[in-house]
């Protein structure tokens, strides 16, 4: 009697475990049809405005004496509460480009902002300025982008099927006296991309 009982015990734990495959097993067929993108926590785009792109020193970021080959990390949006505004998903590197790759000019399109969130494992990426590297990496597990376009060209997120191997990118101006501002982002993956999510790169 008790082994009928223990077989019929072993039994339905042997269909547990097969419903529970077979569920994952749905999971991940429809896994790359779920807009993950709308999951994360990205700000109110009804809330955002134009905002000057300050540096961690208290200073706005101008064109005229921002550093040639140099990335200093930026909040955006902001909230005003010191807590929030410390999150990992508000950080960006504001980067001036080489100077091989045009960062010499006085101008707007010398710099460019991404979201310091690597597209792979959501670790915070790094700006390597020394020469020889002068990209983006990601400290966790190697991911590498291009600073041009944020697109991965190295490690796992490269491996990532779009929009998810290329950073959000924020946009930016410049008034007529230097100070760089942000322009009120779309965070969407056609615009300016879903912050962890990625966005498509534009032709």
């Amino acid at each position: 009697m008790s082994d009928q009982h223990s077989t019929g015990k072993n039994e339905l734990s042997r269909r547990d475990f097969l419903k529970l495959l077979a569920a994952g097993g749905t999971a991940l067929t429809f896994a790359p049809f779920v807009p993950w993108g709308n999951f994360m926590p990205n700000p109110d785009l009804q809330n955002l405005t134009k905002a000057k792109a300050m540096l961690e020193d208290g200073t706005q970021a101008n064109i005229k004496t921002f550093p040639i080959n140099h990335a200093e990390t930026i909040t955006y949006p902001k909230t005003g509460d010191r807590v929030l505004d410390e999150e990992a998903f508000r950080k960006w590197d504001l980067i001036r480009f080489p100077e091989e790759r045009g960062g010499a000019k006085i101008s707007i399109t010398s710099f460019v902002a991404y979201s310091k969130i690597c597209l792979h494992l959501w670790c915070l990426w790094k700006y390597w300025p020394e020469e020889g590297r002068k990209r983006i990496e990601c400290p966790c597990h190697g991911s590498m982008y291009d600073i041009g376009t944020g697109k991965a060209f190295a490690g796992p997120a490269s491996l990532q099927a779009a929009p998810s191997n290329v950073l959000p990118k924020l946009t930016l101006e410049a008034d007529k006296d230097g100070f760089i501002n942000i322009l009120p982002a779309k965070f969407g993956v056609n615009d300016n991309g879903v912050v962890a999510y990625g966005r498509f790169l534009k032709a």
